[in-house]
């Protein structure tokens, strides 16, 4: 194997216009000579020139000049226009536009000003940055100078979500999660969550769908499984928890997480956290176990992993937290939709104690009610067998009582007790 390729050597702005000038003064070359010059000696030593500008002594420099502008207070009419100039300077990627914008400080700058921008200016600096967010080190840059938390604006807004994915804002935070492997960037997790969430009221159909199985197809599913892998000692679990569930929309990409050994990681964080007494990473590691549940593949995944006995430890862990308890009961509940063995298995686990219990313990708790209701009815549609074992330890009356108390609860009181098969269920 031959040696590995060496780092391009590097000079500064000042040093070059001051190898410029001496050409000028000392060898008597005029200012385009001595350019030249300079330019053709630094490049047969193996200096990178990219960011540097190479205009003759006395020219100006179209970026450096609309950068200046930027930097002056401007009006918004003024402010878009230079950040449309911008735009069009950098997509132009054989004038190295864009690495002399962000050798001179562009990506901050645009940053800062979408800060400030709404409307139609926010669109026109994001295409700014767009532009010139182009490398390694201007995606650095990006994420050092809170450029993720930008995205974050888009919270409810249908319109600024489209916008970013024309930016490809999907593949700008690929990149920057792979060339950060392993390092916590709660900012980029956030920002996959707020592009991927139905949030926006205003409009009947979201984009966020076909949004996820964009990022999906870059990989973000395997990327994210990688960062749960540091468990609770890592402070962004919770966030990427979240971002993953996002991100977990179809059949297909609920299989691949598990693949990647998505579920095992979620299992033992889940164990982790009832080890740590941490509710709130408990909720949210059963909330996305809930959504990879949805898938039948999975189902079979999370049970032959002792699923169903890990949920109820988890919940005698967290006996006196309805959040919690919800939360794992509308995981077994899933798990044993149609499927009449995961219902028996969950009842030799102690599913059935569970809603007992909890519907004893929380009789205000209108979601916990309703949760237990659901997971009531999974248990016994084609298990009749449980029927019989549920009704033997008072779950009727519970049912009736949570039907009465939260109107809530209702239409799944009332499917629970139509499927165990007591009379006057509909009363």
């Amino acid at each position: 194997m031959g040696p590995g390729k060496a780092a391009a050597r590097t000079i500064s702005q000042q040093a070059f216009d001051e190898m410029v000038q001496e050409n000028i003064d000392d060898l008597g070359m005029d200012p385009t000579e001595a350019l030249e010059d300079a330019i053709q000696t630094l490049t047969l030593q193996g200096v990178d020139l990219s960011g540097i500008v190479t205009c003759v002594p006395g020219e100006s420099n179209p970026v450096m000049e609309c950068l200046g502008k930027l930097r002056e207070e401007k009006t918004l009419p003024e402010t878009v226009e230079l950040l449309d100039e911008l735009s069009v300077l950098c997509r132009d990627k054989a004038s190295g536009n864009a690495a002399i914008a962000t050798k001179n400080g562009a990506v901050a700058l645009v940053i800062s000003i979408c800060s400030k921008l709404r409307g139609g200016g926010l669109a026109s600096a994001l295409n700014a940055m767009a532009a010139v967010v182009h490398d390694l080190q201007s995606s650095e840059t990006f994420k050092e100078n809170g450029g993720p938390k930008i995205v974050v604006a888009a919270t409810g807004n249908e319109v600024l979500k489209e916008s970013f994915m024309d930016l490809k804002i999907d593949e700008l935070i690929v990149k920057i999660l792979k060339e950060h492997n392993g390092e916590s960037i709660p900012s980029i997790y956030d920002a996959i969550r707020v592009i991927l969430s139905s949030d926006d009221n205003r409009v009947v159909a979201s984009q966020v769908f076909g949004y996820a199985r964009k990022f999906a197809k870059l990989g973000i599913a395997d990327i994210l499984v990688d960062s749960l892998r540091a468990g609770l000692s890592s402070p962004c679990l919770i966030s990427a928890t979240i971002a993953l569930k996002v991100v977990a929309v179809n059949d297909e990409i609920c299989r691949s997480i598990a693949y990647n050994g998505g579920i095992d990681v979620i299992l033992r964080c889940v164990d982790d956290s009832g080890v740590q007494g941490n509710s709130a990473v408990a909720r949210a590691c059963c909330s996305l176990l809930s959504k990879l549940a949805g898938s039948d593949v999975n189902k079979s995944t999370i049970v032959e992993m002792q699923g169903m006995d890990r949920l109820v430890n988890l919940s005698a862990r967290f006996s006196d937290d309805p959040l919690v308890l919800q939360e794992v009961m509308l995981i077994i509940c899933t798990l044993c939709l149609r499927s009449p063995e995961n219902a028996a298995r969950a009842i030799e686990s102690g599913a059935g104690d569970l809603a007992v219990q909890a519907m004893q313990k929380f009789p205000q708790s209108d979601q916990l009610q309703r949760s237990s209701c659901f997971m009531i009815r999974n248990l016994v549609v084609r298990n009749p067998e449980n029927r019989k074992l549920l009704l033997s330890h008072g779950i009727e009356e519970l049912i009736r009582r949570a039907k009465q108390s939260h109107k809530s609860c209702k239409d799944a009181a009332t499917d629970a007790l139509r499927d165990l098969g007591v009379d006057n269920y509909n009363s």
